[in-house]
């Protein structure tokens, strides 16, 4: 492929990365495209700015010499367009940390809460809402060691009120309770691709207080970016302030 090729495919490719990279969010957010549609269409803009970026260093080696300048500007468009998008893309991982790869986190991998109401919903009865197990438990204790059970002032059933409270202070919308079982469901939809997560809690009694645990699953994907356990790190510090 000669000079000036590279440099005008690697533009091209970083204009259409970063196109779709913002679309596909931007399309969620409006109604146009569902999560999973849009996802796929920002996941194709970050691997297509990638490809411009190795094709635009290409082309600015390649056009180093003054008498191939000519397809420059090109290479640098390319360039520049795809590093926005990759930068953005490690900036984001980043932020998330080295966690590990799950999507369902509580705070007791040794007897999670189950879910009951979200099993029955239409979105989820193809999906397995089972704890993975101690695959899960492993990796989860590995990467989360700070999450436990949540202990607190208080009988049972108060808690559970001031626990339904905060969740809905939180953004949590709830789908189901039951007092008897001393257990509530909720979902939370994220902010930016707009994946809904089911949530789960259950409070017990524990000595002379009571004790809270909490499951957060995605209902997409194996990883989660450490969303989950951000969620239940935000309640927990909601519910024993």
């Amino acid at each position: 492929m000669n000079i000036s090729r590279v440099a005008t495919l690697s533009a091209a490719l970083g204009l259409i990365a970063g196109t779709a990279f913002g679309l596909g969010p931007a399309g969620i957010q409006v109604g146009i495209f569902t999560p999973f549609i849009g996802f796929r269409i920002f996941t194709l803009g970050a691997l297509l700015g990638l490809l411009a970026l190795v094709l635009g260093v290409i082309g600015l080696w390649r056009t180093r010499d003054s008498a191939l300048r000519g397809g420059r500007p090109r290479a640098v468009a390319g360039t520049a367009l795809g590093t926005l998008v990759v930068l953005t893309i490690l900036l984001a991982a980043g932020s998330a940390g080295n966690v590990p790869v799950i999507n369902d986190i509580t705070t007791d991998p040794d007897s999670p809460p189950a879910f009951e109401a979200a099993r029955k919903i239409p979105e989820n009865l193809e999906r397995d809402l089972s704890y993975p197990g101690e695959e899960f438990a492993v990796l989860q204790r590995e990467g989360y060691p700070d999450l436990e059970p949540i202990e607190v002032d208080g009988l049972p059933g108060e808690v559970l009120v001031t626990a339904e409270a905060v969740a809905q202070q939180l953004g949590w919308k709830i789908t189901y309770r039951d007092a008897s079982r001393g257990t509530f469901e909720a979902i939370q939809v994220t902010p930016i691709f707009r994946f809904v997560d089911d949530i789960v809690v259950r409070v017990q009694p524990d000595g002379a207080g009571s004790r809270i645990d909490v499951r957060s699953k995605s209902r997409d994907g194996r990883g989660d970016m450490g969303a989950n356990a951000a969620r239940i790190r935000v309640f927990r510090e909601a519910v024993t302030r």
